[in-house]
């Protein structure tokens, strides 16, 4: 059994996607801060307000015993109050719609190199003038 196991871990393709997957990790790192540190300060100035996430519409009842700044998300969210953050979740949805275009990029990218060795690969035909002489010749032998 062990080594079955060593031999699924050592094919490529799960040793790819576990590269793969940590790239990814990092990678939305960057586009986290890429959202949060650049993109949504600049709607933020847009709209009004340089904190974006802190839109929210309080649901529930905050408790008397609450301590916290009640314009808060983070606060509220933490004492448990019922809130809904639109202002996180657009946030969020900004986040993935970012990463999506950029692995769109990234993979069209890939496909144009991957395209273009394709036709680099390929063995070059016969030109027009082979093409014409090759026929030629056939029509006389024929003859």
């Amino acid at each position: 059994m062990f080594r079955e196991f060593r031999d699924f871990i050592a094919r490529g393709n799960v040793i790819d996607l576990a590269v793969a997957v940590i790239i990814g990790a990092a990678f939305a790192t960057i586009t986290t801060s890429l959202t949060d540190d650049i993109i949504m300060p600049i709607v933020g100035a847009i709209i009004g307000n340089s904190d974006f996430s802190n839109y929210f519409t309080v649901i529930g009842r905050i408790p008397e015993t609450f301590k916290g700044n009640p314009l808060s998300y983070a606060d509220l969210k933490a004492a448990g109050v019922a809130v809904v953050g639109w202002g996180q979740f657009i946030t969020v949805v900004i986040n993935f719609l970012l990463l999506a275009f950029i692995i769109f990029l990234m993979v069209r990218q890939a496909n144009r190199i991957l395209r273009r060795d394709k036709e680099a690969d390929a063995p070059a035909g016969p030109t027009e003038v082979e093409l014409l002489t090759d026929i030629r010749d056939e029509l006389r032998r024929r003859a």
